[in-house]
């Protein structure tokens, strides 16, 4: 089978997919597969060697090289038969349903989950409202347009500090790994955290901030789920930011968290309930906030998380007793599967309408 590894993109988020393409590269079954290697850069352009790469990536040198240079191609290079997609791509425009969208339309196999799930599960402020309608807990927080902050910042501030308490956090609606991300511990910060935000989005959620350990649970799945078990980010100061958890890589991972047997069971359940509500499907990765009182708050669902090899994500998988390797192959396998039901629901549906039309014939 031919796997199309897609990584790079247009987002801010770039660097880290290359980083996790590179880790997949080397894990894949190559006796079972071939692997087609696709860069796209910051200008929207696709690269491809045809062949294995020799790109590399590590935390100190995260660039794309290919040593007897690249050829541009175009998305149609997708439509192959019996090959899968795997988009390694984080942030906008790979993890947000559009590139999803594009492998619909192709009609072909991918790995992750669909466009629904991806749209939802990117957008912070969406994904509140579905999480909300099933019950999951979450912390206070307050959505802002970015045209009603240049022109009412005061009924902003009104909707802020009437609702929250400093330090709130300022996050883009759709981005990840922390990138815009700020605390503010004041009306001043508010301000400035507010004006980074919109730097990268034109929707950003301001949320409550609390003292609390973050714990993460993986999923794995289609219409069976697998939950891992629980790791935390240990973490020696309160808000690591983009350069710390990615460059200089000082985020330390707890696997498994220090936590009580309920509290586990509570949160694998919690991110199955996230995992459904998106229409989940292949991965995910559950963020959540625990207090001291032991009091769990939803905080964020990764449809396709890091996959470097220091990502909490295989590494969850890895102590639940699946190895990275085994872990990618699943993740194929689990395309494949949704595809061939995808397709056996749209016979269906052309054999029913035809039925139908006959029906009304006679």
């Amino acid at each position: 089978m031919k796997i199309f590894l897609i990584y790079g993109g247009k987002s801010a988020e770039s660097d880290i997919s290359v980083i996790s393409a590179f880790s997949i590269q080397n894990e894949i079954y190559y006796d079972q597969h071939e692997v087609v290697p696709i860069y796209i850069n910051q200008q929207g352009e696709w690269l491809t060697t045809g062949g294995r790469t020799t790109s590399f990536a590590t935390k100190d040198d995260m660039r794309f090289t290919i040593e007897n240079g690249a050829v541009l191609v175009e998305p149609t290079i997708l439509k192959e038969e019996n090959s899968v997609a795997l988009p390694c791509l984080h942030g906008p425009n790979g993890e947000d349903g559009t590139i999803q969208g594009l492998f619909e339309v192709y009609d072909i196999p991918y790995v992750g989950c669909g466009v629904l799930a991806s749209a939802a599960g990117m957008d912070k402020i969406m994904s509140k409202y579905l999480f909300q309608q099933i019950g999951l807990p979450q912390l206070p927080y307050v959505p802002v347009v970015e045209t009603e902050w240049h022109q009412y910042p005061e009924s902003i501030f009104a909707k802020c500090e009437g609702t929250l308490i400093y330090p709130m956090f300022v996050k883009p609606a759709n981005l990840g790994s922390s990138v815009g991300i700020s605390k503010a511990n004041n009306r001043e910060e508010l301000i400035a955290a507010l004006n980074v935000a919109f730097a990268y989005d034109h929707r950003v959620v301001v949320e409550l901030g609390i003292d609390a350990r973050e714990v993460e649970c993986a999923v794995l799945g289609d219409t069976e789920i697998h939950t891992s078990v629980v790791g935390e980010l240990v973490k020696d100061q309160g808000f690591y930011d983009y350069e710390e958890k990615y460059i200089n890589n000082t985020v330390d991972l707890a696997i498994p968290a220090n936590i009580k047997e309920e509290i586990s069971d509570k949160i694998r359940r919690y991110s199955t309930e996230a995992f459904q509500v998106l229409d989940g499907s292949g991965l995910a990765r559950c963020d959540f906030f625990l207090t001291a009182n032991d009091e769990i708050y939803i905080n964020e669902v990764n449809t396709f998380p890091g996959f470097t090899p220091y990502s909490m994500y295989p590494k969850l998988w890895e102590a639940t007793g699946i190895q990275y390797g085994d872990l990618v192959e699943t993740l194929i396998d689990l395309a494949k599967t949704r595809h061939a039901r995808s397709h056996s629901k749209k016979h269906q549906r052309i054999v029913n309408e035809e039925s139908n039309g006959e029906t009304i014939k006679d």
